[in-house]
């Protein structure tokens, strides 16, 4: 492990997950940067069959040595596939690409768009923690009138809610419901894709702390949660690991808080995203 800071958990329902993860979505063909992460320390890995990049995966995490028992995996079942029969053809052809027995982290990966019943996708989902294909479950992209039926229709306990959040996106709403209900909440995009790295707010505070402008803003979310940056950049890689050795003030927390714009929100597509809280 090269890393030399140790990296936080979060633990909700007896799942403890490492604060800071490594994402893969548009990543593809993307085991020799998982190995590489895994070797810096990350022990955190997050996937989606939708991404591609589950079998990249497995190879990754099968090349860097690290043993399974000490990574958190996490991958996620497609809109296409909620219904009972192919949920559960999903979550096995998942299991095929990481070739693992089990994920640390089964999610839902968007609502719907079949008009599924939610009470069916949620049987299912529980049925795989059930089966042992998971150790734990929970959601992503939904709003919290939709968590809130998967949390009352759910056999088992949802433990984590998976969305967009970067200073641009203000999510207190569903971020404070997480934390009512004591939901693990995962920032996916946290760096919106690049949009704010011109950004002169966060410019001045990065040279002010000598650090850069996207470890300040990882430092930002993780106060406040936990977080899934990616990058195809080794060097970046191991910058936004090494995030732990300084903490933001409340007054700096707020002014990255006050960059939120109306339009922030890049995760949006056409005909499959919820109505956004």
């Amino acid at each position: 492990m090269i890393n030399a800071s140790p990296i936080p958990v979060i633990t909700s329902h007896g799942c403890s997950i490492p604060q800071i993860g490594f994402g893969t979505s548009q990543l593809g063909d993307c085991a020799e940067l998982v190995c590489h992460a895994l070797k810096l320390g990350y022990r955190h890995i997050d996937t989606a069959w939708k991404y591609g990049s589950e079998k990249g995966v497995g190879e990754g995490i099968r090349a860097s040595g690290v043993p399974r028992s000490e990574i958190f995996l996490v991958t996620k079942v497609s809109h296409e596939y909620l219904s009972k029969d192919a949920f559960a053809k999903s979550v096995d052809e998942s299991l095929k690409n990481l070739q693992v027995d089990y994920v640390n982290m089964l999610h839902v990966h968007w609502p719907t768009i079949d008009n599924i019943p939610m009470a069916e996708t949620m049987t299912a989902l529980a049925l795989a923690k059930q089966q042992g294909l998971t150790r734990h479950i929970g959601v992503a992209n939904f709003n919290i009138t939709l968590l809130e039926q998967a949390m009352s229709l759910c056999p088992e306990p949802i433990v984590s809610l998976q969305a967009e959040y970067h200073p641009y996106l203000d999510q207190q709403k569903i971020l404070a419901f997480c934390k009512s209900k004591g939901l693990i909440f995962t920032a996916y995009c946290p760096l919106a894709r690049g949009r704010l790295f011109d950004d002169p707010v966060l410019s001045e505070m990065a040279r002010n702390k000598d650090k850069s402008i996207a470890q300040i803003v990882l430092r930002w979310l993780t106060q406040q949660g936990q977080i899934i940056p990616r990058s195809s950049n080794p060097e970046r890689i191991a910058q936004n690991l090494d995030i732990f050795n300084f903490t933001l003030s409340p007054s700096e927390m707020q002014q990255i808080h006050s960059l939120a714009k109306p339009d922030g929100r890049i995760a949006n597509p056409a005909g499959r995203a919820p109505l956004w809280d």
